[in-house]
């Protein structure tokens, strides 16, 4: 049965060590505050983790949607002894806490990127899922859903696949069929793909349309805004007829990112080398592109030869990302104090020599 949710020979040799110890692989496949439901050789069991694990995980340890573990089968349940290494992990920080660290689902392919055509598209956000999606190791897939609730849905998909740098972009509507061939197409038997969009684009009710069965609950979105209400409520590994796998997820509503660095880099990519080329006519070799005199980015941002929608959205992730690494780590928390207060004297001294030549 596990064969069918992804099993390989690679993850047969690694597991070598645990068959050793008369443990049995199994794959999460519904994970709902703190219970478990298991894909093994002997069928679908439930399971929990053992107190040893229980007091030895660390953070960001326990096991998730989509993780491999090691389990203690015992009478028709199982005791889960250890998570298996995973290959990708979506990352983020608690929703509400900014500092604590929490896997959202492990050993993913493919992330599809959700958006709705209506007024609730927002790029800015799939920038964010994007750098993300990157930082995870997985390949991203632009879904814009519902577009059977679009007039012209060209204007709008030109306006992703500018910020998409290469990765597909697929209109689909879960109503009507349209474009989930071609999604199918992109999903391989044995892979394990991801929904991420905020609620109400349409991601369990692309799932019920994927899968030929109203599996997850669905609502539709309120008038008033064009946005949707939060329906899933678990994450939940469902096998699809095309042999692929995809995991439904609660809409995060509260995406903040975890040691993201190389994923922004790599979603902004043309963004940051165009800044960089920029920055070789800037004034001063130390300038933050911010209210320095001569400075070359502010001067192509007013000219509008630099895209300032992008410029800002780079900007932001990257100030999240600083400050998540400030709160976690109190030697960058002081080094980011320095770096302050060297700008602040440097922007002291070019006022004073201003005033001195004005004078």
């Amino acid at each position: 049965m596990i064969l069918s949710y992804g099993w390989s020979p690679a993850l047969q040799r690694d597991f070598e060590p645990y068959a050793a110890q008369g443990l049995v692989p199994a794959r999460v496949i519904v994970q709902q505050r703190g219970l478990y439901r298991l894909a093994a050789d002997v069928g679908e069991i439930e399971g929990r983790i053992s107190g040893r694990f229980a007091h030895e995980a660390a953070d960001g340890g326990y096991p998730v949607t989509g993780d491999w573990v090691a389990v203690e089968l015992k009478g028709g349940a199982a005791v889960i002894a250890e998570v298996l290494p995973r290959t990708t992990a979506f990352t983020r920080m608690a929703a509400g806490t900014g500092n604590d660290r929490q896997v959202v689902a492990a050993n993913i392919d493919t992330a599809l990127l959700a958006a709705s055509l209506n007024a609730d598209l927002n790029l800015r956000r799939l920038e964010r899922y994007l750098a993300t999606a990157y930082e995870s190791g997985v390949d991203p897939i632009f879904l814009l859903t519902k577009a059977d609730a679009c007039d012209d849905s060209g204007p709008l998909a030109a306006e992703v696949e500018a910020i998409a740098f290469g990765a597909p972009v697929l209109v689909v509507s879960a109503r009507t069929g349209q474009g989930l061939d071609a999604l199918k197409a992109r999903l391989a038997p044995g892979k394990t793909a991801v929904p991420l969009g905020s609620s109400g684009v349409g991601k369990s009710t692309l799932v019920n349309a994927l899968a030929g069965a109203e599996l997850m609950a669905t609502r539709a979105i309120r008038e008033d805004d064009a946005r949707g209400r939060h329906t899933t409520t678990h994450r939940e590994l469902i096998r699809l007829p095309c042999g692929a796998l995809i995991l439904d997820t609660p809409g995060m509503r509260e995406l903040a990112l975890w040691d993201a660095e190389a994923g922004v880099a790599a979603a902004f990519a043309a963004t940051t080398a165009e800044v960089e080329q920029l920055a070789e006519g800037c004034r001063f070799r130390d300038c933050a592109h911010d209210r320095e005199p001569g400075c070359a980015v502010q001067a192509a941002l007013a000219a509008g030869a630099l895209d300032a929608e992008r410029w800002r959205s780079v900007q932001k992730l990257r100030r999240e990302l600083a400050h998540a690494v400030r709160k976690e780590d109190p030697l960058a928390a002081a080094a980011e104090r320095r770096r302050w207060a060297a700008l602040n004297r440097a922007g002291r001294e070019r006022t004073r020599a201003k005033r001195e030549i004005d004078e």
